[in-house]
Protein backbone atom coordinates (compact mmCIF):
# COMPACT_ATOMS: atom_id res chain seq x y z
CA UNK A 1 0.00 0.00 0.00
CA UNK A 2 1.36 3.41 -0.96
CA UNK A 3 1.38 5.68 2.12
CA UNK A 4 3.08 8.68 0.49
CA UNK A 5 0.97 11.65 -0.44
CA UNK A 6 1.02 13.05 -3.95
CA UNK A 7 3.03 16.26 -4.24
CA UNK A 8 0.65 19.12 -5.09
CA UNK A 9 0.99 20.91 -8.36
CA UNK A 10 1.94 24.47 -7.44
CA UNK A 11 3.90 27.17 -9.24
CA UNK A 12 7.66 27.00 -8.75
CA UNK A 13 9.16 29.11 -6.01
CA UNK A 14 11.67 30.79 -8.29
CA UNK A 15 12.98 33.55 -6.02
CA UNK A 16 15.72 31.21 -4.83
CA UNK A 17 18.22 29.61 -7.15
CA UNK A 18 19.44 26.38 -5.64
CA UNK A 19 22.74 24.68 -6.18
CA UNK A 20 24.11 21.85 -4.08
CA UNK A 21 27.83 21.71 -3.45
CA UNK A 22 27.45 18.82 -1.02
CA UNK A 23 25.68 16.78 -3.70
CA UNK A 24 28.85 16.96 -5.79
CA UNK A 25 30.58 14.68 -3.30
CA UNK A 26 30.61 10.95 -4.12
CA UNK A 27 27.36 9.06 -3.64
CA UNK A 28 28.62 7.33 -0.47
CA UNK A 29 28.22 10.59 1.45
CA UNK A 30 24.44 10.75 1.19
CA UNK A 31 21.22 9.28 -0.07
CA UNK A 32 19.20 11.23 -2.60
CA UNK A 33 15.50 11.23 -1.76
CA UNK A 34 12.46 13.45 -1.79
CA UNK A 35 10.92 14.86 1.37
CA UNK A 36 7.71 13.17 2.48
CA UNK A 37 4.95 15.68 1.71
CA UNK A 38 3.34 17.39 4.71
CA UNK A 39 -0.45 17.33 4.43
CA UNK A 40 -2.29 20.67 4.45
CA UNK A 41 0.71 22.74 5.60
CA UNK A 42 0.28 26.20 7.11
CA UNK A 43 2.74 28.91 8.06
CA UNK A 44 3.34 29.24 11.78
CA UNK A 45 5.99 31.91 11.30
CA UNK A 46 8.94 32.97 9.19
CA UNK A 47 11.92 34.96 10.43
CA UNK A 48 12.20 38.18 8.47
CA UNK A 49 15.83 38.56 9.51
CA UNK A 50 16.76 35.04 8.42
CA UNK A 51 14.80 35.48 5.19
CA UNK A 52 16.65 38.71 4.52
CA UNK A 53 19.93 36.80 4.54
CA UNK A 54 18.85 35.09 1.32
CA UNK A 55 16.98 38.00 -0.24
CA UNK A 56 13.42 37.06 0.68
CA UNK A 57 10.84 39.51 2.01
CA UNK A 58 7.71 39.10 4.14
CA UNK A 59 5.45 38.91 1.08
CA UNK A 60 7.43 36.00 -0.32
CA UNK A 61 7.33 34.19 3.01
CA UNK A 62 3.56 34.45 3.15
CA UNK A 63 3.04 32.95 -0.30
CA UNK A 64 1.66 29.49 -0.94
CA UNK A 65 4.75 28.71 -3.00
CA UNK A 66 6.95 29.41 0.04
CA UNK A 67 4.82 27.26 2.32
CA UNK A 68 4.72 24.34 -0.11
CA UNK A 69 8.46 24.53 -0.77
CA UNK A 70 9.51 24.66 2.86
CA UNK A 71 7.00 22.04 3.93
CA UNK A 72 8.77 19.69 1.52
CA UNK A 73 5.79 19.45 -0.81
CA UNK A 74 7.36 21.19 -3.79
CA UNK A 75 10.94 20.88 -4.97
CA UNK A 76 12.36 24.14 -6.25
CA UNK A 77 14.42 24.31 -9.41
CA UNK A 78 18.03 23.32 -8.86
CA UNK A 79 17.36 21.60 -5.56
CA UNK A 80 18.80 18.12 -5.19
CA UNK A 81 17.33 16.84 -1.90
CA UNK A 82 19.47 14.44 0.08
CA UNK A 83 20.11 13.07 3.54
CA UNK A 84 23.74 12.92 4.70
CA UNK A 85 25.37 10.02 6.47
CA UNK A 86 27.55 10.47 9.56
CA UNK A 87 28.38 8.66 12.76
CA UNK A 88 29.28 9.79 16.25
CA UNK A 89 29.87 9.37 19.94
CA UNK A 90 26.65 9.74 21.94
CA UNK A 91 27.05 10.40 25.66
CA UNK A 92 30.68 9.36 25.30
CA UNK A 93 29.92 5.98 23.70
CA UNK A 94 30.59 5.13 20.07
CA UNK A 95 27.17 4.85 18.44
CA UNK A 96 28.21 3.87 14.93
CA UNK A 97 26.32 5.06 11.88
CA UNK A 98 23.75 7.79 12.43
CA UNK A 99 22.93 10.33 9.72
CA UNK A 100 20.13 12.73 8.85
CA UNK A 101 17.25 10.76 10.32
CA UNK A 102 14.67 13.51 9.91
CA UNK A 103 16.54 16.22 8.02
CA UNK A 104 16.76 16.65 4.27
CA UNK A 105 19.15 19.08 2.62
CA UNK A 106 17.51 21.00 -0.21
CA UNK A 107 20.72 22.59 -1.43
CA UNK A 108 22.51 25.89 -1.06
CA UNK A 109 21.69 29.40 -2.19
CA UNK A 110 23.68 32.60 -2.46
CA UNK A 111 23.25 34.81 0.59
CA UNK A 112 23.23 38.59 0.53
CA UNK A 113 26.91 38.63 1.52
CA UNK A 114 27.80 36.57 -1.54
CA UNK A 115 28.50 33.41 0.44
CA UNK A 116 26.50 30.21 0.24
CA UNK A 117 23.92 29.05 2.78
CA UNK A 118 22.56 25.52 2.89
CA UNK A 119 18.83 25.10 3.48
CA UNK A 120 17.73 21.99 5.33
CA UNK A 121 14.25 20.77 6.21
CA UNK A 122 14.04 19.26 9.69
CA UNK A 123 11.04 16.98 10.09
CA UNK A 124 10.70 16.23 6.38
CA UNK A 125 10.10 12.49 6.74
CA UNK A 126 11.92 9.20 7.08
CA UNK A 127 15.34 8.62 5.52
CA UNK A 128 17.58 5.55 5.42
CA UNK A 129 19.17 6.92 8.60
CA UNK A 130 15.98 7.27 10.65
CA UNK A 131 16.72 4.16 12.77
CA UNK A 132 13.08 3.09 13.23
CA UNK A 133 11.92 6.71 13.61
CA UNK A 134 9.19 8.36 11.56
CA UNK A 135 11.40 11.20 10.39
CA UNK A 136 8.97 13.81 11.60
CA UNK A 137 9.43 16.67 14.05
CA UNK A 138 6.58 17.73 16.30
CA UNK A 139 5.36 21.29 16.67
CA UNK A 140 6.54 21.46 20.29
CA UNK A 141 10.22 20.83 19.57
CA UNK A 142 10.09 22.74 16.29
CA UNK A 143 8.93 25.91 18.03
CA UNK A 144 11.81 25.60 20.49
CA UNK A 145 14.39 25.18 17.72
CA UNK A 146 12.91 27.94 15.58
CA UNK A 147 12.92 30.48 18.41
CA UNK A 148 16.27 29.53 19.92
CA UNK A 149 18.14 29.57 16.61
CA UNK A 150 17.13 33.17 16.05
CA UNK A 151 17.56 34.12 19.72
CA UNK A 152 21.14 32.85 19.72
CA UNK A 153 21.93 34.78 16.55
CA UNK A 154 20.63 37.95 18.20
CA UNK A 155 22.85 37.24 21.20
CA UNK A 156 25.84 37.21 18.87
CA UNK A 157 26.54 33.50 19.33
CA UNK A 158 27.56 31.44 16.28
CA UNK A 159 24.55 29.34 15.27
CA UNK A 160 22.53 27.82 12.50
CA UNK A 161 19.54 29.98 11.60
CA UNK A 162 15.84 29.22 11.24
CA UNK A 163 14.08 30.52 8.16
CA UNK A 164 10.57 29.25 8.75
CA UNK A 165 8.28 27.04 10.76
CA UNK A 166 5.57 25.19 8.85
CA UNK A 167 2.86 23.28 10.72
CA UNK A 168 0.33 20.57 9.90
CA UNK A 169 -2.53 18.71 11.57
CA UNK A 170 -0.75 15.43 10.82
CA UNK A 171 -0.06 13.51 14.03
CA UNK A 172 3.08 11.73 15.17
CA UNK A 173 3.35 9.58 18.27
CA UNK A 174 5.79 10.71 20.93
CA UNK A 175 4.85 10.35 24.61
CA UNK A 176 1.40 11.15 23.18
CA UNK A 177 0.09 12.06 19.73
CA UNK A 178 1.37 15.48 18.65
CA UNK A 179 0.99 17.58 15.52
CA UNK A 180 3.96 17.72 13.18
CA UNK A 181 5.99 20.58 11.77
CA UNK A 182 8.98 21.35 9.57
CA UNK A 183 11.71 23.86 10.46
CA UNK A 184 13.88 25.17 7.65
CA UNK A 185 17.39 25.53 9.01
CA UNK A 186 20.17 27.53 7.38
CA UNK A 187 23.93 27.27 7.80
CA UNK A 188 26.96 27.48 5.52
CA UNK A 189 27.37 23.76 6.15
CA UNK A 190 25.86 21.04 8.31
CA UNK A 191 29.02 18.91 8.30
CA UNK A 192 29.73 17.64 11.81
CA UNK A 193 32.58 16.12 13.78
CA UNK A 194 30.74 12.84 13.32
CA UNK A 195 30.91 13.24 9.55
CA UNK A 196 34.67 12.68 9.81
CA UNK A 197 34.35 9.99 12.45
CA UNK A 198 32.13 8.00 10.08
CA UNK A 199 34.90 7.52 7.54
CA UNK A 200 37.67 7.07 10.10
CA UNK A 201 35.93 4.28 11.98
CA UNK A 202 34.97 2.58 8.75
CA UNK A 203 38.63 2.71 7.66
CA UNK A 204 37.83 4.62 4.50
CA UNK A 205 40.66 7.10 4.22
CA UNK A 206 39.88 8.13 0.67
CA UNK A 207 36.45 9.40 1.70
CA UNK A 208 37.96 10.96 4.83
CA UNK A 209 40.36 12.97 2.69
CA UNK A 210 37.63 13.88 0.21
CA UNK A 211 35.51 15.32 3.03
CA UNK A 212 38.41 17.21 4.58
CA UNK A 213 39.39 18.69 1.22
CA UNK A 214 35.77 19.69 0.60
CA UNK A 215 35.53 21.47 3.96
CA UNK A 216 38.86 23.23 3.58
CA UNK A 217 38.20 24.38 0.02
CA UNK A 218 34.67 25.55 0.76
CA UNK A 219 34.94 27.04 4.23
CA UNK A 220 38.61 27.39 5.19
CA UNK A 221 40.34 28.28 1.90
CA UNK A 222 43.01 30.21 3.79
CA UNK A 223 44.28 26.88 5.15
CA UNK A 224 45.02 25.37 1.75
CA UNK A 225 48.53 26.82 1.69
CA UNK A 226 49.40 25.68 5.22
CA UNK A 227 52.33 23.28 5.62
CA UNK A 228 49.80 20.69 6.87
CA UNK A 229 46.28 21.79 5.90
CA UNK A 230 44.61 19.00 7.91
CA UNK A 231 46.48 19.93 11.06
CA UNK A 232 45.56 23.58 10.42
CA UNK A 233 41.92 22.56 10.00
CA UNK A 234 41.89 20.78 13.35
CA UNK A 235 43.57 23.74 15.04
CA UNK A 236 41.04 26.20 13.64
CA UNK A 237 38.03 24.04 14.51
CA UNK A 238 39.47 23.60 18.02
CA UNK A 239 39.80 27.37 18.37
CA UNK A 240 36.25 28.00 17.16
CA UNK A 241 34.84 25.30 19.43
CA UNK A 242 36.66 26.72 22.46
CA UNK A 243 35.25 30.17 21.71
CA UNK A 244 31.77 28.75 21.20
CA UNK A 245 31.89 27.08 24.62
CA UNK A 246 32.88 30.39 26.20
CA UNK A 247 29.94 32.13 24.50
CA UNK A 248 27.57 29.46 25.82
CA UNK A 249 28.91 29.71 29.36
CA UNK A 250 28.85 33.50 29.38
CA UNK A 251 25.15 33.66 28.53
CA UNK A 252 24.15 30.62 30.59
CA UNK A 253 23.18 28.49 27.59
CA UNK A 254 23.12 24.71 27.94
CA UNK A 255 22.97 22.57 24.81
CA UNK A 256 21.92 19.34 26.47
CA UNK A 257 23.21 16.85 23.86
CA UNK A 258 26.83 17.60 23.03
CA UNK A 259 27.36 14.39 21.09
CA UNK A 260 30.00 14.52 18.37
CA UNK A 261 27.29 14.22 15.72
CA UNK A 262 25.84 17.50 17.04
CA UNK A 263 29.12 19.44 16.83
CA UNK A 264 29.57 21.75 13.83
CA UNK A 265 32.81 21.68 11.86
CA UNK A 266 32.33 25.47 11.54
CA UNK A 267 31.99 26.12 15.26
CA UNK A 268 28.25 26.83 15.13
CA UNK A 269 25.57 25.96 17.67
CA UNK A 270 23.79 23.10 15.95
CA UNK A 271 20.81 20.84 16.63
CA UNK A 272 18.59 22.44 19.27
CA UNK A 273 16.97 19.68 21.30
CA UNK A 274 16.79 19.67 25.10
CA UNK A 275 18.53 23.02 25.53
CA UNK A 276 17.99 25.51 28.32
CA UNK A 277 19.14 28.87 29.66
CA UNK A 278 20.42 28.95 33.22
CA UNK A 279 17.94 30.42 35.67
CA UNK A 280 18.75 29.76 39.36
CA UNK A 281 22.52 29.52 39.10
CA UNK A 282 23.89 26.05 39.70
CA UNK A 283 26.97 25.01 37.73
CA UNK A 284 25.91 21.37 38.10
CA UNK A 285 22.53 22.00 36.47
CA UNK A 286 21.49 19.42 33.86
CA UNK A 287 19.00 20.76 31.32
CA UNK A 288 18.40 17.39 29.62
CA UNK A 289 16.22 15.02 31.64
CA UNK A 290 17.62 12.12 29.60
CA UNK A 291 21.17 12.89 30.79
CA UNK A 292 20.95 11.01 34.08
CA UNK A 293 24.73 11.00 34.64
CA UNK A 294 25.15 14.75 34.07
CA UNK A 295 27.69 14.37 31.29
CA UNK A 296 26.39 17.53 29.63
CA UNK A 297 25.77 19.62 32.76
CA UNK A 298 26.48 23.34 32.47
CA UNK A 299 29.87 23.14 34.18
CA UNK A 300 30.90 20.22 31.97
CA UNK A 301 30.36 21.93 28.61
CA UNK A 302 33.88 23.39 28.22
CA UNK A 303 35.43 20.03 29.08
CA UNK A 304 33.12 18.16 26.71
CA UNK A 305 33.91 20.65 23.97
CA UNK A 306 37.56 19.70 24.36
CA UNK A 307 36.72 15.98 24.48
CA UNK A 308 34.83 16.33 21.22
CA UNK A 309 37.77 18.12 19.61
CA UNK A 310 39.98 15.18 20.60
CA UNK A 311 37.44 12.84 18.98
CA UNK A 312 37.71 14.90 15.81
CA UNK A 313 41.49 14.83 16.10
CA UNK A 314 41.42 11.05 16.28
CA UNK A 315 39.35 10.96 13.09
CA UNK A 316 41.75 13.32 11.29
CA UNK A 317 44.89 11.55 12.51
CA UNK A 318 45.44 9.56 9.30
CA UNK A 319 45.43 12.82 7.31
CA UNK A 320 47.52 14.84 9.74
CA UNK A 321 50.10 12.12 9.80
CA UNK A 322 51.33 11.87 13.39
CA UNK A 323 50.07 11.85 16.95
CA UNK A 324 52.44 14.70 17.83
CA UNK A 325 51.12 16.98 15.08
CA UNK A 326 47.53 16.15 16.04
CA UNK A 327 48.16 16.88 19.71
CA UNK A 328 49.82 20.15 18.75
CA UNK A 329 46.68 21.21 16.88
CA UNK A 330 44.57 20.42 19.96
CA UNK A 331 46.93 21.93 22.51
CA UNK A 332 45.56 25.47 22.40
CA UNK A 333 41.99 24.61 23.43
CA UNK A 334 42.27 25.53 27.12
CA UNK A 335 44.13 28.76 26.40
CA UNK A 336 41.61 29.78 23.75
CA UNK A 337 38.66 28.97 25.98
CA UNK A 338 40.19 30.76 28.97
CA UNK A 339 41.07 33.87 27.01
CA UNK A 340 37.63 34.16 25.40
CA UNK A 341 35.82 33.49 28.69
CA UNK A 342 38.00 36.08 30.43
CA UNK A 343 37.18 38.60 27.70
CA UNK A 344 33.44 37.94 27.98
CA UNK A 345 33.41 38.12 31.79
CA UNK A 346 35.25 41.43 31.76
CA UNK A 347 32.60 42.76 29.38
CA UNK A 348 29.78 41.39 31.53
CA UNK A 349 31.19 43.18 34.59
CA UNK A 350 31.95 46.37 32.70
CA UNK A 351 35.70 46.10 33.19
CA UNK A 352 37.85 47.71 30.52
CA UNK A 353 41.25 46.67 31.84
CA UNK A 354 42.71 43.39 33.05
CA UNK A 355 44.23 42.92 36.50
CA UNK A 356 46.00 39.92 37.95
CA UNK A 357 43.37 39.24 40.62
CA UNK A 358 40.29 39.59 38.41
CA UNK A 359 39.74 35.83 38.37
CA UNK A 360 39.35 35.90 42.16
CA UNK A 361 36.65 38.54 41.82
CA UNK A 362 34.85 36.41 39.23
CA UNK A 363 35.15 33.22 41.28
CA UNK A 364 33.79 34.92 44.40
CA UNK A 365 30.87 36.27 42.38
CA UNK A 366 29.92 32.86 41.02
CA UNK A 367 30.24 31.28 44.48
CA UNK A 368 27.81 33.89 45.84
CA UNK A 369 25.42 33.31 42.95
CA UNK A 370 25.49 29.56 43.54
CA UNK A 371 24.94 29.90 47.28
CA UNK A 372 21.79 31.95 46.74
CA UNK A 373 20.67 30.32 43.47
CA UNK A 374 20.55 33.77 41.92
CA UNK A 375 18.91 34.01 38.51
CA UNK A 376 21.74 34.15 35.98
CA UNK A 377 20.26 36.55 33.43
CA UNK A 378 18.60 38.91 35.91
CA UNK A 379 21.71 39.23 38.07
CA UNK A 380 24.05 40.26 35.28
CA UNK A 381 21.49 42.62 33.79
CA UNK A 382 20.83 44.33 37.12
CA UNK A 383 24.56 44.52 37.94
CA UNK A 384 24.81 47.25 35.32
CA UNK A 385 22.63 49.45 37.55
CA UNK A 386 25.19 49.46 40.37
CA UNK A 387 26.22 53.01 41.26
CA UNK A 388 29.84 53.44 42.15
CA UNK A 389 29.36 55.99 44.92
CA UNK A 390 25.94 55.01 46.27
CA UNK A 391 25.79 51.57 47.93
CA UNK A 392 22.38 52.46 49.36
CA UNK A 393 20.98 52.03 45.83
CA UNK A 394 21.95 48.34 45.77
CA UNK A 395 18.66 47.01 47.13
CA UNK A 396 17.54 45.40 43.86
CA UNK A 397 20.85 43.59 43.65
CA UNK A 398 21.12 42.73 47.34
CA UNK A 399 17.63 41.27 47.48
CA UNK A 400 18.67 38.56 45.02
CA UNK A 401 21.00 37.09 47.68
CA UNK A 402 20.22 35.16 50.82
CA UNK A 403 23.48 36.28 52.44
CA UNK A 404 23.28 40.01 51.92
CA UNK A 405 26.37 40.69 54.03
CA UNK A 406 28.39 38.45 51.73
CA UNK A 407 27.07 40.35 48.73
CA UNK A 408 27.98 43.66 50.39
CA UNK A 409 31.54 42.42 50.91
CA UNK A 410 31.80 41.35 47.27
CA UNK A 411 30.27 44.62 46.04
CA UNK A 412 32.90 46.51 48.06
CA UNK A 413 35.64 44.65 46.19
CA UNK A 414 33.87 45.19 42.86
CA UNK A 415 33.59 48.93 43.48
CA UNK A 416 37.26 49.10 44.38
CA UNK A 417 38.10 47.31 41.16
CA UNK A 418 35.95 49.72 39.15
CA UNK A 419 37.67 52.72 40.75
CA UNK A 420 41.03 51.34 39.65
CA UNK A 421 40.09 52.20 36.08
CA UNK A 422 38.08 55.34 36.84
CA UNK A 423 34.86 53.70 35.72
CA UNK A 424 31.90 56.00 35.06
CA UNK A 425 28.38 54.76 35.84
CA UNK A 426 26.53 55.86 32.65
CA UNK A 427 29.15 54.59 30.20
CA UNK A 428 29.62 51.36 32.14
CA UNK A 429 25.88 50.65 32.24
CA UNK A 430 25.63 51.23 28.50
CA UNK A 431 28.47 48.79 27.84
CA UNK A 432 27.18 46.19 30.30
CA UNK A 433 23.66 46.30 28.90
CA UNK A 434 25.16 45.52 25.49
CA UNK A 435 26.81 42.39 26.95
CA UNK A 436 24.12 41.19 29.36
CA UNK A 437 20.78 40.37 27.72
CA UNK A 438 17.55 41.21 29.45
CA UNK A 439 15.61 38.58 27.49
CA UNK A 440 16.48 34.93 26.86
CA UNK A 441 14.31 32.00 25.80
CA UNK A 442 13.32 30.67 29.19
CA UNK A 443 11.61 27.29 29.12
CA UNK A 444 8.39 28.63 30.56
CA UNK A 445 8.14 31.30 27.85
CA UNK A 446 8.60 28.66 25.19
CA UNK A 447 6.01 26.45 26.89
CA UNK A 448 3.39 29.21 26.86
CA UNK A 449 4.01 29.79 23.16
CA UNK A 450 3.84 26.04 22.48
CA UNK A 451 0.53 25.57 24.27
CA UNK A 452 -1.05 28.47 22.40
CA UNK A 453 0.31 27.22 19.09
CA UNK A 454 -1.11 23.76 19.73
CA UNK A 455 -4.49 25.53 19.77
CA UNK A 456 -3.67 27.29 16.48
CA UNK A 457 -2.80 30.60 18.15
CA UNK A 458 0.65 31.51 16.79
CA UNK A 459 0.68 35.04 18.13
CA UNK A 460 2.93 34.17 21.06
CA UNK A 461 5.52 32.50 18.82
CA UNK A 462 5.68 35.65 16.71
CA UNK A 463 5.75 37.95 19.72
CA UNK A 464 8.52 35.98 21.40
CA UNK A 465 10.58 36.08 18.23
CA UNK A 466 10.28 39.87 18.08
CA UNK A 467 11.36 40.19 21.71
CA UNK A 468 14.26 37.75 21.41
CA UNK A 469 15.54 39.45 18.26
CA UNK A 470 16.41 42.43 20.47
CA UNK A 471 17.58 40.78 23.70
CA UNK A 472 19.73 43.68 24.91
CA UNK A 473 17.04 46.37 24.55
CA UNK A 474 14.96 47.37 27.57
CA UNK A 475 11.60 46.91 25.77
CA UNK A 476 9.60 48.22 28.78
CA UNK A 477 6.34 47.12 27.14
CA UNK A 478 7.59 43.51 27.41
CA UNK A 479 9.18 43.67 30.86
CA UNK A 480 7.13 40.71 32.07
CA UNK A 481 9.10 38.48 29.68
CA UNK A 482 12.20 39.08 31.82
CA UNK A 483 10.52 37.99 35.04
CA UNK A 484 11.46 34.95 37.10
CA UNK A 485 9.76 31.67 36.17
CA UNK A 486 6.37 31.12 37.83
CA UNK A 487 5.95 28.27 40.32
CA UNK A 488 4.29 26.02 37.75
CA UNK A 489 7.43 26.15 35.59
CA UNK A 490 9.45 24.19 38.15
CA UNK A 491 7.98 20.98 36.80
CA UNK A 492 9.01 21.62 33.21
CA UNK A 493 11.46 19.09 31.81
CA UNK A 494 13.03 18.71 28.39
CA UNK A 495 14.59 15.52 27.11
CA UNK A 496 16.04 14.08 23.92
CA UNK A 497 12.48 13.70 22.65
CA UNK A 498 11.98 17.45 23.04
Amino acid sequence: MNTRLAIPEVPGFDQLHFANAFAQLPAAFYTRLMPTPLPAPYLVDASAKAAGLIGLDAEAAASDEFIQTFAGNHIAAGSQPLAAVYSGHQFGVWAGQLGDGRAILLGDVTASDGKRLELQLKGAGATPYSRMGDGRAVLRSSIREYLCSEAMAALGIPTSRALSLIGSNQLAMRERPETTAVVTRMAPSFVRFGSFEHWYYNNRQEELKTLADYVIAGFYPELQDAANPYQALLAEVTRRTAHLMAHWQAVGFMHGVMNTDNMSILGLTLDYGPFGFMEAYDPRHICNHTDQQGRYAYSMQPQIGQWNCFALGQALLPLIGSVEATEAALADYQAQYGAKMDELLHAKLGLQTHQADDSKLFDAMFALMQGSHVDFTRFFRSLGNLQLDDPTADSTLRDQFIDRAAFDAWALQYRARLRMENSQDPARKLAMDASNPKYVLRNYLAQIAIEKAQNKDFSEVRKLLQILENPFDEQPQHAQYAELPPDWARGLEVSCSS
